[in-house]
């Protein structure tokens, strides 16, 4: 794996002396927002990592690496490609690598890479999961397959409140991944603090929250766990407002017929229209609160 595998030297440093690391993805730098605001996000969610006692390592593949850990050039780079560059998940690795390509990564394939590099915390937006009408379209989210065979904690806002959340945690059930709530009982919904579904454990500090993965870890569990860590009340947006907007935009994408891996990225360009850009700034916020909780619980995980 070596081969293929880059880590910075900062990123490589902290891990060999044991310090903190906290892993993020590249695909919301690519496709979560417009150039220059995705490098000034990306930026923006390294200095909290730092500020709260970690070392951030953006992951991302860059003519055919998998890099753990980007420079500052390398991710004005990915800011300045945007979605010309492929969103990678685990399918996408192999062929990406051997022909030398650039891809963002997707909660999957940080995952992956975090894993190979010994990261075992990584900060992200929302999870992907089952799509309404999974039932006829078969579209879930390999975000969850990775989830049970992966041993990374995955902190988030919760799943896209434009998925199925009841058969998201139906299915994160059968898998057998635990999903803990920061400071609650209720399944966070990333734009919304509570979705009306109820999370397997509340925990209410990072350290409580170190001390259930590393024995989760010391068990021997092949998977992750997800912890559902709910968006700051002050950025959190009414669902009077938010729920028809994704409703709004899941019917047009219906009518469109847009399937697979455009489905999401669509949903979240439409809500940000609908809401006049509300809903991104919503989703900046609650990523910055990821990366806090992530670096604080990393830095308690011995």
């Amino acid at each position: 794996m070596n081969k293929y595998l880059e880590i910075s030297s900062e990123v490589k440093e902290a891990l060999d002396a044991g310090k903190p690391v906290v892993a993020l993805e590249s695909t919301i730098i690519s496709h979560g927002m417009p150039y220059p605001q995705n490098v000034e996000t990306a930026f923006a969610v390294e200095k909290i990592v730092r500020e709260n006692g970690a070392v951030p390592a953006t992951i991302a593949i860059i003519g055919g690496k998998l890099k753990a850990g980007l420079t500052a050039e390398e991710i004005e780079y990915f800011g300045k490609k945007g979605p010309s560059i492929r969103k990678a998940s685990r399918r996408d690795l192999a062929m990406l690598c051997a022909r030398g390509e650039d891809g963002a990564c997707t909660v999957t394939t940080t995952m992956m890479i975090a894993h190979m590099a010994g990261i075992k915390v990584f900060a992200t937006g929302g999870i992907g999961g089952v799509h309404r009408g999974a039932e006829i379209s078969m579209d879930i989210s390999a975000d969850l397959e990775e989830l049970a065979q992966t041993p990374v904690m995955v902190i988030c806002a919760g799943c896209k409140s434009i998925l199925d959340i009841g058969l998201t945690l139906e299915y994160l059930e059968t898998k057998g991944v635990p999903v803990i709530g920061m400071g609650t009982e209720d399944m966070p919904a990333f734009y919304t603090s509570k979705s009306g579904f109820k999370v397997d454990y509340k925990v209410d500090s990072p350290e409580e929250l170190a001390s259930f993965f590393k024995t989760h870890l010391d068990l021997g569990m092949k998977g992750g766990i997800l912890v559902g860590n709910p968006i700051p009340d002050e950025y959190s947006m009414d669902p009077e407002i938010i729920d028809p907007a994704i409703d709004k935009a899941i019917e047009e994408c219906n009518k469109l017929g847009i399937k697979g891996k455009e489905t999401t990225p669509f949903l979240l360009a439409k809500v940000k229209d609908l809401t006049g850009g509300d809903s991104l700034e919503s989703n900046i916020k609650l990523v910055f609160n990821n990366a806090k909780i992530a670096a604080q619980t990393a830095s308690k995980l011995k």
